[in-house]
């Protein structure tokens, strides 16, 4: 029991120890519904997500999975290695470059797992609207109708679902031709819409993350995949 409780509280397990005591609470929050599943449903939380392979996913999901497999691997690592060695004040920058290595090795895996999940998340309401719209963020679509108005009305469909339509927002001198394939990249909540790059364009950025090491391979899952 001494054991355990020293494993537990060392550093860095600790510190994910603490992460999964609040994201239990979260969840327990959820599940008595005095929180949202959408509570950390932002565009700039959701877009580095999807920078790492969480597609098709709520933020919330893709932060639990990763945290948890993440701190799994930082525990295996402390009662294989850490806690025989006598690290003594080196513990801290050592748990340092744990945690960042955790994370590392943990997010394509976790995305993975996520991605097992895509279907399910994507159950749209009677009326048709998406219960949780940033879970499409990364997703592939086919524009299909481009109105000729002043302010172009932009419709496009799933590349993987035809049936499942989104209203894509247009900026001047950036109006998407009929069948041209972009990425959905933003939300917005006041209208409903998204805004889309060109697939080119998104698969360009993908590749310099991955070249900076940054980003794991996609997998056949991957909403944006060639």
């Amino acid at each position: 029991m001494d054991i355990l409780r020293q494993t537990l509280l060392s550093f860095p397990v600790a510190i994910f120890g603490a992460l999964l005591a609040l994201v239990a609470c979260y969840w327990l929050l959820v599940a008595l519904r005095l929180a949202p599943v959408e509570l950390f449903e932002h565009d700039t939380l959701a877009s580095a997500l999807v920078s790492l392979g969480f597609i098709g996913v709520p933020a919330s999901l893709a932060l639990t999975v990763l945290i948890a497999l993440a701190g799994g691997l930082t525990l295996i690592l402390e009662l294989a290695v850490m806690r025989w060695l006598p690290l003594g004040f080196f513990r801290i920058p050592l748990g340092i470059l744990v945690i960042w290595g955790a994370f590392a090795l943990a997010s394509p895996l976790a995305a993975w797992l996520c991605q097992r999940l895509h279907k399910r998340l994507h159950r749209r309401e009677p009326h048709g609207h998406e219960r949780l719209p940033r879970c499409l963020l990364g997703e592939r679509v086919r524009v299909t109708s481009v109105s000729a108005d002043e302010a172009p009305v932009v419709a496009a469909v799933l590349e993987g679902d035809a049936s499942h339509e989104v209203g894509l927002a247009t900026k001047a001198g950036d109006v998407p031709e009929v069948g041209e394939q972009r990425v959905l990249v933003k939300y917005l909540p006041g209208d409903g819409r998204y805004r889309a790059v060109p697939e080119s364009d998104y698969l360009d950025a993908r590749t310099r993350l991955r070249r900076l090491h940054l980003l794991h391979r996609p997998s056949q899952h991957d909403g944006a995949s060639a």
